[in-house]
């Protein structure tokens, strides 16, 4: 389950960036991840609760915005969207694409106190 690491390192950015602001507790964080990013969104509600426990996001309100997936077909231009990272273009059927969107995972924003 790598979920458990990733909310690991999004503690590390909280506690770092919390200790820059001069805060002691952070309030509110905003989270963007992506649908192909690979992030089981259960997997990452369970790991939340677990590593959070007497940290600094134990009682923050966790915002978590999911980016879908996009991408631009690289043989007829069509941009279309994506469930799948290996899902082809809609138009043509073609498989080589650029993905545009959908694999982020970022800390957005901390409200801190």
């Amino acid at each position: 389950m790598h979920e458990l690491s990733i909310v690991m390192g999004i503690l590390k950015i909280a506690e770092t960036e919390t200790k820059k602001a001069g805060g002691v507790h952070v309030d509110s964080i905003e989270l963007e991840i992506g649908t192909l990013s690979g992030v089981e969104m259960a997997a990452l509600d369970f790991a939340w609760q677990e590593v959070i426990r007497d940290t600094i996001l134990e009682n923050a309100e966790k915002h978590v915005t999911v980016i879908p997936g996009k991408a631009q077909c690289m043989e007829c231009d069509t941009f279309f969207e994506l469930e799948n990272v290996y899902d082809p273009c809609p138009e043509c059927n073609n498989y080589m694409k650029g993905i545009i969107q959908g694999r982020e995972l970022r800390v957005k924003a901390l409200e801190v106190s």
